[in-house]
């Protein structure tokens, strides 16, 4: 079963992954570019894999308790030079608890397989894992951690697809209680055999360890210099003179705002005449040589190749430009003179040595200039050396394309984008073109497919086009509203107003293109919107419109406005975009502007809904008494509070109208849930009452979701149960069945009609291990009221597709034809990722399943 397919049993219902969009872990060494060129990364609990071709996550591997800190790929892009025939490649990934997770890809399949979990030897969080390849089928690598202590392996790959790795504990050393946060390995020339290890950390100097293959490291010196601690380190492949490797060089980095490039120079035997070395003449040349690293019988002289100086704020990775297999001299590769560099000042830096006199320059400048990027985590080169990426603090990619011919010109590309933390809530829009997400990253975001033009078959990619919303406070709660007019959504987050936001007309435009069946819908809606886009002010959390027809000038600026200050911050500039937008755009020119604060609430917001009329939107907060505790009801227009319904004394946790609008159901941490009628006759007049009120389940309701075609509902429980009511007269809930217990507490739950005729439909089930599940419902109706429902498991989705820490929430895109037999669900969780999937449903199974309900 692939990663992206959920397979097709005989349930008559087959499910795919459609989207993946995630963040990545802020955090150092997160990021690795494969041979293979595909980037892995670690999104919260999961390592994430994307193609950089595409812009598209693939999948992401379930497997770690802890989020992930590193990645490294066998073999990685140091090595595609001799990789280009492998149909399997490997991937390291170490997490915050100290485990290590070996992961074997099939590059004809397509498929991933969890190989195994290296012995947990790090009692801390694995913070760097460096590898390289000594041959086709083996690897040596090393891990650190903050635990003080480094740990080297060998691994021997099978040489058939699906065999068994062979694992060896090498060597482990203790680095006292400054812990070692870089580590580079490389082969030392002069076929020797021997391998060296440079580390470097809290000590502000980089050690050197030399060993056999199978062999213990031993230290052999420490390379002074760096004034602060050491963030980065890596070597490059020998270089070689006369068809011998002579020579290898070493690059590191440091919060010192320093790159030093370090040449390890091969020198006599040891067992020569030593009497000449000693009695040569004494030179300049001999005060800046460094330390003598002795490996076996040989030794290698160390010296300072170079001092970069050029950025501005934490130097956080530096990495050679990978080999080639170009050679003129019949040599495996040929290691180009290059370095990338990513820094905390917002760029990322390639140097270059000046062909004449041999100085090392910065040829190449890229970076994110707006004043919302706080700077790169890392720098990586693909495996040809034609694009850089970096991720940054706010768990974005940037990607860079050179596309000069006869010059060099790096050109910003597409990557993957999502949240960086748990996401709380998410909705569709009203008639399902995107997908809006909030999260505790304190940002609302839209996801929509966007029509390839360049694909034959105008395929959609989907990718994320509007960021509506970036917050002082982590946001929790999110709804749409329904019914006629301009996009609009409210937004709850850890404070007690709830915010309304207006779609401005550069997303209206900008939707036209993305989805061209709703270019004309979009069109209808741009009449009348005054308001092009939204700034956000620089000390308050409100966005303002920015109108078409504003008078666009420059102010007088005295001279110190150029500086960066909190008072002053710059203009966004809202534009339609033709294709899919880069990070750089996302996080400031596509801002919605605010309309409307909701005050009312005692506490934080914690759940939304809206009606399905567009008239009504209820919200409750965290509460604690029955005082606090109440669902407020808000009128869409005017916004003021028409009702304020007591049922519950703790948290309401979710809220949801019925498709007619004529119920409000809501649960709680009371474990209890409460129906309410909903009365709208009059215009400004709200009646409701409360029709029922249970204590459904032993533990705190976290979910529900009404059967589309009538007057059912499902409520879900940390006691790992869902069940199934309906309401009767108006006046009185009964329960139909209880599903069978989960494996794990319900934390979500999306209901569907499939026919309306026969009261058929499908029940989404989120639980808090991430995985979800579809079942079959088939609601009995009779003369008398509803008879019972029966409930049948219809397809368990695979892992590999599912999330890896709880689901929050679960929604059904909104179906314009009940008989297509495709359906789309999205799902978002705490780790991360919003993901979109595909479900498609045979119409004999349905068939199947009329028959069997009028048999019942």
């Amino acid at each position: 079963m692939s990663s992206g397919d959920g397979g097709r049993g005989g349930s008559g219902v087959g499910v795919k992954g459609v989207f993946i969009g995630a963040g990545c872990n802020r955090i150092v060494n997160n990021v690795s570019w494969g041979a293979c060129d595909l980037v892995a990364f670690g999104a919260q609990n999961a390592v994430a894999i994307f193609n950089p071709k595409t812009a598209q996550i693939w999948t992401t591997l379930p497997g770690h308790k802890a989020a992930v800190n590193c990645t490294q790929w066998l073999p990685s892009n140091k090595f595609a030079y001799r990789a280009k025939h492998l149909d399997r490649h490997y991937l390291l990934s170490g997490d915050a608890a100290g485990a290590i997770i070996l992961w074997e890809y099939s590059v004809l399949e397509g498929k991933w397989r969890y190989v195994q979990q290296l012995p947990q030897l790090h009692k801390k969080g694995v913070t760097c894992i460096t590898g390289i390849m000594v041959s086709q089928t083996e690897a040596i690598f090393a891990s650190t951690s903050s635990d003080g202590t480094v740990y080297i392996w060998e691994v021997v790959f099978p040489s058939t697809c699906g065999g068994d790795c062979e694992l060896l504990h090498l060597d482990s050393l203790s680095v006292g209680t400054k812990p070692m946060v870089a580590l580079s390995l490389s082969e030392l020339p002069g076929s020797t055999g021997h391998l060296v290890l440079a580390m470097g950390g809290l000590d502000n100097k980089i050690h050197l360890y030399s060993g056999e293959r199978r062999g213990k490291f031993v230290k052999g010196c420490e390379l002074k210099g760096h004034t602060d601690w050491i963030r980065s380190l890596d070597f490059a492949l020998p270089m070689c003179t006369n068809g011998e490797a002579s020579n290898v060089l070493l690059v590191s980095s440091s919060q010192d705002r320093g790159i030093r490039i370090w040449k390890m120079a091969l020198k006599e035997s040891l067992d020569s005449n030593q009497s000449a070395y000693q009695k040569k003449k004494v030179s300049l040349a001999s005060y800046i040589e460094g330390p003598v690293l002795i490996a076996g019988t040989t030794s290698y002289q160390i010296s300072l190749e170079s001092l970069l100086i050029g950025h501005e704020d934490w130097v956080y990775s530096v990495e050679w430009q990978p080999p080639s297999n170009a050679s003129s001299e019949g040599i495996a590769y040929c290691q180009p003179q290059s370095i990338l560099s990513a820094s905390m000042d917002k760029t990322m830096m390639i140097w270059k040595p000046e062909k004449t006199s041999g100085i090392w320059m910065n040829v190449v400048t890229v970076g994110e200039l707006s004043h919302c990027a706080l700077g790169f985590y890392g720098g990586h080169w693909s495996p040809n050396g034609d694009s850089i990426l970096a991720h940054g603090y706010g768990g974005s990619f940037h990607l860079w394309k050179n596309v000069g011919t006869d010059y060099e010109n790096w050109q910003p590309q597409k990557v993957p984008s999502g949240h960086f933390a748990a996401i709380t809530d998410m909705a569709w829009g009203r008639s399902g073109q995107y997908l809006l997400s909030v999260s505790h990253d304190q940002t609302t975001r839209i996801f929509a497919p966007w029509q390839n033009e360049a694909s034959p078959r105008d395929e959609e990619s989907w990718h994320e086009i509007a960021r509506p919303q970036v917050h002082g406070h982590d946001i929790n709660c999110v709804a749409i509203i329904q019914g006629k007019g301009n996009h609009r959504f409210v937004s709850g987050a850890d404070e007690k107003v709830a915010r309304v936001f207006e779609a401005p007309l550069s997303f209206l435009k900008t939707l036209g293109h993305a989805i061209s069946q709703t270019s004309n819908f979009a069109d209808d809606l741009q009449v009348g919107v005054q308001i092009l886009g939204a700034n956000m002010s620089a000390l308050g959390l409100s966005q303002k419109p920015i109108y078409v027809h504003a008078e666009q000038h420059t102010p007088d600026k005295n001279v110190n406005d150029g500086l960066d200050t909190l008072e002053t911050i710059p203009d966004a500039v809202p534009v339609v975009l033709t294709e899919p937008p880069i990070e750089d755009q996302l996080a400031w020119h596509t801002l919605w502007p605010e309309s409307h604060k909701l005050y009312g609430h005692g506490n934080e917001l914690f759940a939304l809904c809206s009606d399905h009329d567009g008239k009504l939107v209820a919200s409750s907060c965290k509460a604690q008494s029955a005082a606090v505790a109440e669902i407020w009801l808000w009128q869409i227009g005017s916004w003021k509070a028409v009702g304020r319904l007591q049922s519950h004394t703790l948290t309401v946790t979710q809220l949801e109208f019925s498709h007619g609008d004529k119920f409000l159901l809501a649960v709680s941490r009371d474990r209890q849930f409460s129906v309410f009628s909903i009365d709208k006759a009059g215009t400004d007049e709200i009646s409701y009452q409360l029709v029922a009120k249970q204590e459904a389940h032993k533990r705190i309701i976290w979910a529900c979701s009404w059967n589309p075609h009538g007057y059912e509902f499902a409520t879900g429980s940390r006691d790992k149960t869902v069940k199934i009511w309906t309401v009767e007269n108006e006046s009185s809930v009964k329960l139909l069945t209880t599903l069978p217990q989960f494996s794990s507490s319900v934390m979500a739950l999306s209901w569907i009609g499939l026919d309306r005729k026969s009261n058929d439909g499908l029940l989404a089930v989120g639980m808090e291990n991430g995985l979800i599940e579809l079942w079959n419902l088939s609601v009995k109706r009779s003369d008398a009221g509803v008879a019972g429902a029966v409930a049948s498991l219809v397809v368990r989705l695979d892992p590999l597709m599912c999330h890896v820490s709880a689901v929050n929430r679960l929604a059904w895109r909104n179906c314009k034809n009940e008989d297509s037999g495709s359906l789309q669900l999205a799902s978002c969780g705490a780790d991360q990722c919003v993901r979109v999937f595909e479900v498609n449903i045979n119409r004999p199974y349905l068939s199947f399943f009329v028959d069997v309900k009028s048999f019942l």
